[in-house]
């Protein structure tokens, strides 16, 4: 049985459980959660980028095009690709603001 890790999304305030096995991603859909923007789910449009701020973890392949390099040693991932080996704390960066958008 895969080890179970608490996974807390620090803007909203979110908490869930997810396994080693599991993408964050997932693990957060599973658990109908919204705390963070969803989309291709295979780690090509960059939607699901967050900053690990604490915990350990594996990352499976993401579009360099959305997270360079350099920016995946400072811990910016995408959730859909994002697998835990520790519990984690993770945020997502501020969306840019659109004419006429919120950003959320």
């Amino acid at each position: 049985m895969e080890p179970s890790y608490r996974i807390t999304e620090v803007t909203s305030g979110a908490s869930f459980a997810c396994t080693g096995g599991q993408s964050v991603l997932q693990a957060m859909e599973q658990q109908q959660l919204h705390c963070l923007p969803v989309g291709c789910r295979g780690g090509g449009c960059g939607l699901c980028k967050v900053q690990v701020l604490s915990g350990e973890f594996d990352c499976g392949r993401m579009s360099s095009r959305h997270v360079p390099e350099q920016a995946r040693v400072r811990g910016q991932v995408l959730a859909c690709r994002l697998f835990p080996r520790s519990d984690l704390a993770i945020e997502r960066p501020p969306r840019p603001e659109t004419p006429g958008i919120p950003a959320h």
